[in-house]
């Protein structure tokens, strides 16, 4: 793919590259979808680490399931969980190096309960990586509405005020932003 284009599309084999993953981390991806993240991740944190796939729709799950066997990779657990809800991911307090939250928060009404279960289920300085639509439409009609995005700034505050602050921000493609944040103790 032509270095221009490769810009415009969400690339999740670059994106994970940025994260400085290694084999024995533990990662959850809320709302996992159809596991377009899940492969490159499973592939640098494998034979030790584990991959997370968490998502509301059981579908989504089936459709990672049969991706990651195709490809052969086991050690990923897959948890059907509403991750608005108090302990949503279903996972241990302080048990993993890095949440992947790809696409999610514009569709929540309750923003702050997922970004509270990521500070929960993080390590004392782990990672949490947010990529959202850019907040201005850019005349393709991709993604979702205008007023449905969260513009980057807004996403910044709600993550701090959560107690994490900003580590890097990352290309995400020219239609989404990418930030990574760090857990405070």
């Amino acid at each position: 793919m032509p270095l221009e284009q490769s810009k415009n599309v969400l690339d999740p084999i670059h994106i994970v590259r940025m994260f400085d993953l290694k084999n024995g981390d533990y990662v959850a991806d809320f709302g996992s979808g159809n596991g377009y993240f899940i492969i490159p991740l499973a592939r640098s944190v494998i034979p030790d680490g584990k991959i997370f796939a968490i998502d509301i729709q059981r579908q989504m799950l089936d459709v990672t399931r049969t991706k990651s066997k195709l490809e052969n990779l086991h050690d990923i657990e897959y948890i059907w969980s509403d991750l608005e809800t108090p302990n949503g991911s279903k996972l241990k307090d302080n048990f993993v190096n890095l949440v992947l939250i790809t696409g999610l928060l514009h569709q929540s009404e309750q923003k702050e309960a997922i970004i509270k279960e990521a500070y929960r289920i993080l390590t004392p300085g782990g990672r949490m990586a947010l990529i959202e639509w850019s907040a201005e439409m850019d005349g393709m009609n991709l993604g979702p509405a205008n007023d449905m995005r969260i513009g980057k700034e807004v996403a910044i505050s709600l993550c701090i005020n959560q107690s994490f602050s900003v580590q890097k921000e990352f290309d995400a493609g020219s239609h989404h932003y990418g930030i990574v944040f760090v857990k405070k103790s």
